[in-house]
């Protein structure tokens, strides 16, 4: 048990950040780090998981797999018979609200600690600091989960606007086999998302060049994409329809919740500002001002579009990759359509953009602490990125990208992110008793309340999840487990010291 409980002093986190050949480059200030994590969070959640979230998905063979377990904790097997989980419907906009109040509590105890342990590897490296090496295992092979499963459902969003695109711009159409993923609600096709494939590597290829780079790419696709969300708000104001807001809730307080656990990894943005600790000027002062600034800006923005995509459309209709497009198409506002697809493809691109950067930087960290094989934190030696690290992530998210359809990443990834930010929490709460003399650029406020407060969040909003997410995640934490004692355990670099 001491082994597996084994922590990492801070002290020696950031002396094995300086180490020579394993040495990022930082570049990034204030302004770019809060770039980073509008990028991540505008793209997936206002241009793709608004539509699923607000209708709700069903499924055609009754199942308890499909039920939310806070239902069938409260329910018990009466639960069972749901064919699926309950859409927010017009309250969606009180979904990304919530999320964003637990976002809050977990964004804070995020930015003490980053400015406290300013390296690459985010809730991973903060949970080998507080709470042991088996804990810092598993959320670092939870992220991994997580940021893979995310940008796969970006990617598939980001073809069907591309299609959208072609169609509306230059009347081109895609051959379906080539436009379409493997599996569609269970049922082979035959065919495959190349546009999702593509982009993905084009982006790894970005990214393999240099951070510097990326950030600049990042920062133009945010202004663009910024520009297109205030013309849909504005346009789209004037088609709105107040009977589409009736009934607020018609699945209940029950649905926005399940709504809030949807769309909860689309405010992952601010993680990713925390992966960019070693590659940022001043880490102590900007990687909080990143993560504050990132989250107000994209939840104001989050509920202003719902508002208006909802009082355009009723929400039964919004299930699908690219409900805003699709909505502007059936009110015939073409011009709108456009500009607002090529600021959607934009957020979408600097969403994956940054979720493929924070990938390959979890993975370098576990790789220089000797958990995970020691190709995974080689730096190039002039691009000065994991450049093996990137090239791995970006392969294994383009691949099954171009197989699945969006509602299976969508759900699988939401729990990951949740567990994160809860061990997030708790650690501030180990830390704060452990070393509470040590110097915090930045303070969570109303200690222990604040961490409390996003610990029990993050665990509604999980057991508002159907049972079928439950059960793959506890899956893939037990292959995580089975590599961590075959492999990880026994070459680790606290292991070969002590």
């Amino acid at each position: 048990m001491s082994q597996l409980l084994r922590t990492k002093s801070i002290d020696a986190l950031i002396a094995a950040s300086a180490e020579p050949g394993r040495q990022l480059h930082r570049s990034l200030g204030p302004w770019s780090l809060a770039a980073l994590g509008i990028g991540a969070v505008i793209g997936s959640g206002i241009f793709v998981l608004t539509g699923t979230a607000a209708a709700g998905e069903t499924h055609p063979v009754p199942s308890i797999l499909h039920a939310p377990v806070l239902d069938l904790l409260l329910a018990g097997g009466d639960a069972g018979s749901t064919l699926g989980r309950p859409g927010a419907g017009p309250a969606i906009w009180l979904s990304f609200l919530l999320a964003a109040i637990g976002c809050g509590f977990a964004g804070l105890c995020y930015a003490e600690l980053a400015s406290m342990i300013p390296v690459a590897g985010s809730a991973y490296t903060y949970s080998y600091a507080t709470l042991g090496e088996i804990f810092a295992w598993i959320i670092g092979w939870d992220l991994i989960l997580e940021y893979a499963v995310s940008n796969m459902a970006v990617a598939v969003g980001f073809s069907a606007y591309f299609n959208d695109m072609l169609d509306g711009l230059f009347g081109v159409h895609l051959p379906v086999h080539w436009s379409q993923p493997t599996f569609m609600d269970g049922a082979y096709t035959g065919s495959f998302n190349l546009p999702a494939l593509v982009i993905v590597l084009l982006l790894t290829w970005i990214l393999s060049r240099g951070v510097q780079e990326s950030a600049g790419a990042n920062n133009v696709m945010v202004v663009i994409k910024v520009a297109a969300i205030l013309i849909f708000v504005v346009a789209g104001s004037r088609a709105v329809h107040t009977s589409n807001w009736v009934p607020l809730m018609p699945n209940g307080f029950s649905g926005v919740l399940t709504g809030s656990a949807i769309v909860f990894f689309t405010y992952i943005g601010f993680d990713s500002v925390s992966t960019a600790g070693e590659e940022c000027r001043n880490p102590q002062r900007d990687l909080p001002f990143g993560i504050i600034v990132s989250l107000v800006i994209c939840t104001a923005l989050y509920i202003a579009v719902s508002l208006v995509l909802t009082g355009m459309q009723n929400w039964q209709t919004l299930n699908n990759a690219a409900p805003v497009a699709n909505a502007l198409k059936a009110l015939q506002m073409d011009w709108v359509r456009r500009l607002v697809t090529l600021g959607a493809l934009g957020g979408m691109l600097s969403s994956l953009l940054v979720f493929q950067y924070g990938q390959a930087r979890i993975w370098f960290a576990m790789s220089r602490d000797g958990l995970l094989p020691k190709i995974f934190s080689r730096v190039h030696p002039r691009h000065r990125t994991p450049h093996y690290s990137t090239w791995i992530a970006g392969f294994a998210v383009a691949i099954p990208a171009g197989m699945w359809d969006i509602g299976i990443f969508a759900e699988l990834s939401n729990i990951g992110t949740l567990f994160a930010f809860l061990l997030v929490s708790a650690a501030v709460l180990v830390l704060r008793r452990k070393q509470p003399h040590r110097a915090r650029a930045f303070r969570v406020p109303l200690v222990p309340l604040v961490p409390v407060l996003g610990i029990g969040f993050c665990l509604l909003l999980m057991l508002s999840l159907p049972l079928l997410n439950w059960i793959g995640f506890i899956l893939w934490l037990v292959v995580g487990l089975v590599i961590y004692f075959s492999f990880g355990k026994k070459r680790s670099i606290l292991a070969e010291h002590s």
